[in-house]
C-alpha cells in the first residue's frame, strides 16, 4: 500500500495537474494506493501523523516541493518505520538534487513502484526557545541571510511568476541580491558539540546542512552527505557586502569555501547564538525571528527510495 501525499498547489498549481497523469499510471499498473491532498499550511504534517500513528510500517510518497517534504517529516511518528518516495514538484528541489532523482514525474513514479536503490537518510532536528520547540528538516536549517531569503521567497510574487515560466530557481537568486543589500551583519557565536564558543563580529548567516544544496542550488556545504551521521556547518562573516555578492555565484559550484570569510565545520550538534533576532528556517520554511537555535540529527533515519 502506497500513501500519496500530494500538494496540488506545488509549482503554482502544476502539482495537481501532474497527479492526474500519475494516477492513470498507477491504475494501469494496478498499484494499491491511497491519495491525500494537502489543503492548508502544514496539512501534510497532520496527514503523515494520521498515517503513521498506528506504529506499523508504511510507504509514503510525497509529491510537492522541499516544503512539503519538510511537513511530512514533521508529522511522521516513527522515522525508522517509514519508506519514503519523492516526486519533486517545487521551485528549488534541493532535496532531490543530491540524489539525482529523475526530473520527469512519470519516471520518478516508475522508480518508486519498482525500486532498485534505497538509502537510510539522516533527518535533522532544529530546536529553539530554549529547547521548548523543535522542527525536523531534511535539507538544512539556518539563521540570518539564507533564512531571510527563504522568508521572502514564501511570499514572493516573483516566485509565482517564475514558476509559471519554469524559471522558479531564479527566485532565490533575485531575492538573495535584494536581501543582501538590506541586511545588517551582526555579532554571532557558534558552538560545536559542546566545545568552546567561536565568536564572529560581522556574521551574515550560519547554516547547518544535511544536504549540500539549499536555496535553489547553492552548494553551501559541498561535502555534506545526508547519510553519514554528520552535520555540516557554514558561517559567512567579516566580509564587505560587495564581496559576499561576488562570492554568491561561486556557491553554485561550492567554490566559495576557498575564500577567506567562509568557515566550514562538521559536528553532531551546533548551537548558534545571535546578538540580534534574525530569521530562521527549516528547509526554507520560516520559523520567524530568533536569537538562539540548536541543530542536530535525529537518532533514527528514514528509508528513502532514490532509484
Amino acid at each position: 500500500m502506497y500513501d500519496f501525499i500530494v500538494n496540488p498547489n506545488a509549482r503554482s498549481g502544476l502539482g495537481g495537474r501532474i497527479w492526474k497523469e500519475l494516477e492513470q499510471l498507477l491504475k494501469e499498473q494496478k498499484a494499491e494506493y491511497r491519495i491525500h491532498f494537502t489543503k492548508y499550511q502544514r496539512h501534510a504534517s497532520r496527514i503523515a501523523e494520521e498515517i503513521t500513528t498506528d506504529g506499523e510500517e508504511h510507504t509514503i510518497v510525497v509529491l510537492g516541493g522541499d516544503g512539503t517534504v519538510n511537513e511530512v517529516l514533521n508529522g511522521i511518528t516513527e522515522l525508522s518505520k517509514v519508506t519514503m518516495g519523492y516526486i519533486p514538484m517545487g521551485s528549488s528541489n534541493d532535496f532531490a538534487r543530491y540524489f539525482k532523482m529523475a526530473a520527469e514525474p512519470a519516471e520518478c513514479l516508475t522508480r518508486i513502484l519498482h525500486p532498485k536503490k534505497m538509502v537510510d537518510m539522516n533527518v535533522g532536528i532544529m530546536s529553539y526557545k530554549n529547547g521548548e520547540k523543535s522542527r525536523r528538516y531534511a535539507v538544512s536549517t539556518g539563521i540570518g541571510f539564507d533564512a531571510a531569503v527563504c522568508h521572502q521567497a514564501v511570499i514572493s510574487k516573483m516566485k509565482v511568476f517564475l514558476n509559471k515560466i519554469h524559471l522558479g530557481k531564479l527566485t532565490y537568486l533575485g531575492i538573495a541580491l535584494s536581501r543582501m543589500i538590506a541586511l545588517r551583519p551582526g555579532k554571532m557565536r557558534v558552538r560545536l558539540d559542546d566545545g568552546e564558543w567561536i565568536e564572529y563580529d560581522r556574521a551574515y548567516f550560519a547554516t547547518a546542512m544535511n544536504h549540500p544544496f539549499e536555496g535553489g542550488g547553492f552548494k553551501f556545504c559541498p561535502d555534506a552527505d545526508p547519510c553519514d551521521d554528520i552535520l555540516n556547518v557554514t558561517v559567512i562573516s567579516g566580509l564587505p557586502k560587495w564581496k559576499v555578492l561576488c562570492l554568491l555565484p561561486t556557491a553554485f559550484k561550492g567554490w566559495h569555501i576557498r575564500f577567506r570569510g567562509i568557515d566550514t565545520y562538521t559536528c553532531k550538534k551546533v548551537e548558534i547564538d545571535s546578538e540580534q533576532a534574525l530569521p530562521v528556517h527549516t528547509d526554507g520554511e520560516p520559523v520567524f525571528l530568533q536569537r538562539k537555535m540548536t541543530a542536530a540529527l535525529e537518532p533514527d533515519k528514514i528509508r528513502l527510495i532514490v532509484g
